[in-house]
């Protein structure tokens, strides 16, 4: 397989500051729909909510950009008003070029990038170039493992180096959620180990996992569970790892390691009394990490961590056209100029595509490029006629703000977070 580059030369954004000319000091009714926006000072609380939750934890914190792919939201992810950190982990390779892009490294804002997935063969040149672009300011670019074959693969763009270097490394722990990873105790798990252990290209840097099924959590106590099932894993990795090495004569420093566990919900149960309850011995250092959490969404309401106020994004759309008593029970619906484009098919506990904020009204059925607004009965003065605007709650964030090719940012502070102070967009491609 060969290696591939990232086009990002080639690669061009929306102009920011044509966008911000145009767009900054119009109210949100003055916009074309559909329209992601993003509440700053809600994104910029939920970003410090998060490191103070870092902070009682009593762990460092890495933040993972996925879900709005921008520089300003980074920032916000970076410095809070509560806390700092410097590590990050992306999506894309694209997300990683624009992180140095952007001046981020440059400036000492991001100091660590980890790219999220287990390491492809076509990406190893382009991570080695980013790591070669950014060390000059101090940058390291870390990688996840979980799979012999990658070692080789770095082993071989290594070998073609003057001065070979040696790659940091998570191994991907799969804590049961059969997503990415590999599980300790197994056969595979020792095997991979012992390949880590045997290149003189890799330093185990750590252990990662991700609990995507505490999405599920609908308590405290269920995302606290998930939490320690997340810690339990990735520490039973580490004390595995140290055997083996013992074994093999190869000599490792447990308190080296970075066990590195979270997710929105997951993160959300992080507390000092959480922490307490853990009875194993750690076999390195904790490390929380997260990514929906600054934007949150129905999915993450609905684990009941989070309360409607913290959301910060909303997608605004307008009624095209409605139909009196076409619904269930001769219920009105009406149709909007939002589908799933604009908003995804991810569906929750809700039993939605997404809420009309401030209504009973729900994004009851989607297509591609409309979506049917529906509701079990009629509620007061909430009828709805053509032209008129609607601001939606949808599902799933991430894939929601995937669509738009830039964000309208509103502020509480100001014009009651009705009026555009900013625009963001957001790193497009893989």
């Amino acid at each position: 397989m060969h290696d591939t580059e990232t086009p990002y030369q080639v690669m061009t954004l929306p102009s920011k500051s044509d966008l911000v000319d145009r767009f900054v000091g119009k109210w949100l009714d003055e916009l074309r729909t559909p329209a992601l926006i993003i509440d700053r000072k809600v994104f910029a609380a939920n970003c410090a909510a998060m490191h103070s939750k870092a902070k009682q934890w009593g762990t460092a914190f890495r933040a993972h950009l996925k879900t709005h792919k921008t520089v300003e939201g980074t920032r916000l992810q970076m410095i809070s008003s509560a806390d700092r950190t410097n590590a990050v982990i992306v999506s894309t390779m694209m997300e990683a070029w624009e992180v140095a892009r952007n001046g981020l490294f440059k400036e000492g804002t991001v100091k660590d990038l980890l790219y999220g997935l287990p390491v492809a063969p076509n990406k190893v040149a382009d991570l080695s170039g980013l790591w070669d672009e950014v060390a000059q300011d101090g940058g390291i670019v870390r990688v996840l493992i979980d799979h012999p074959d990658q070692i080789k693969f770095l082993e071989d763009c290594e070998s073609k180096r003057q001065k070979p270097r040696k790659w940091s490394v998570f191994v991907k722990i799969d804590g049961g959620q059969k997503r990415a990873g590999v599980s300790p105790g197994t056969s595979t798990f020792e095997n991979l180990v012992k390949a880590l252990l045997a290149s003189p290209v890799i330093s185990i840097y750590g252990f990662y996992a991700h609990a995507g099924n505490a999405y599920a959590s609908t308590s405290l106590d269920q995302a606290s569970t998930f939490l320690s099932a997340e810690v339990e894993s990735v520490n039973a990795g580490a004390e595995l790892t140290m055997k083996i090495a013992s074994a093999l004569g190869v000599d490792l420093d447990s308190r080296s390691f970075v066990l590195s566990v979270g997710s929105t919900p997951t993160a959300h149960a992080a507390s000092a009394e959480n922490k307490a309850k853990l009875s194993a011995l750690l076999h390195g250092s904790l490390e929380l990490h997260a990514g929906n959490y600054p934007m949150l969404d129905l999915q993450q309401e609905h684990t009941n961590l989070i309360d409607r106020s913290k959301v910060a994004q909303r997608v605004l759309v307008t009624v095209v056209s409605c139909y009196p008593g076409r619904g269930l029970n001769r219920t009105d619906e009406v149709l909007v100029d939002g589908g799933a484009i604009a908003f995804s098919k991810d569906t929750g506990p809700s039993g939605s595509f997404g809420e009309v904020m401030g209504t009973s009204w729900k994004l009851g059925r989607i297509s591609q490029e409309h979506g049917t607004l529906t509701r079990e009965g009629p509620v007061g003065n909430e009828e709805l006629k053509v032209g008129d605007e609607v601001e939606i709650i949808g599902q799933h964030a991430c894939l929601i703000a995937a669509a738009y090719p830039w964000y309208y940012v509103v502020d509480t502070d100001l014009d009651g977070g009705k009026k555009v102070v900013d625009i963001w967009v957001p790193w497009k491609g893989w």
